[in-house]
């Protein structure tokens, strides 16, 4: 049975949370890839910024609704989400866009658990990690090259 550390990407791109937006886009775009790890100074992962995140910019702000009830007003939507939204669509950096503590996998993980992950939760890409370490990312088409046979994953 696969496992993560037969399919993923060891050589890997990171950037830092200061890296401005403009500078992580151009390297997702120029590599060919949906998602960057990000890391601190001292290697540690600390999110992950997808094409996804980026595309939320061009996001119109939502105006909450709301409605009366007993002459009071209820928002239907949370003032919360509505900050983390605007947030992203006024990103300058990284920090200000990435998905902070992301999931991740181990490089032991099978591939079933990982492809369940991304078909459950919608994701892309997925940082691996082993004892606290960034050792690799996995992507949708890491698991799509299983498929082909004969194809080195």
């Amino acid at each position: 049975m696969l496992k993560v550390k037969d399919i993923m990407t060891r050589e890997l791109i990171t950037i830092s949370p200061e890296t401005e937006i403009i500078q992580a886009t151009k390297l997702l775009l120029e590599n060919r890839i949906n998602g960057i790890p990000v890391t601190d100074e001292t290697g540690k992962l600390v999110g992950i910024l997808c094409q996804s995140d980026l595309i939320a910019q061009q996001k119109k702000i939502p105006i909450p609704s709301f409605f009366t009830f007993l002459d009071g007003l209820i928002t239907l939507t949370s003032m919360k989400q509505l900050e983390k939204q605007v947030q992203k669509i006024a990103a300058i950096t990284v920090a200000q866009a990435m998905t902070p503590n992301p999931v991740t996998v181990q490089p032991d993980t099978d591939i079933e658990t990982v492809a369940a992950l991304m078909v459950d939760r919608s994701f892309h890409t997925i940082p691996v990690v082993d004892k606290g370490e960034l050792v690799g990312i996995v992507g949708k088409e890491d698991i799509l090259k299983t498929l082909i046979p004969g194809s080195k994953a």
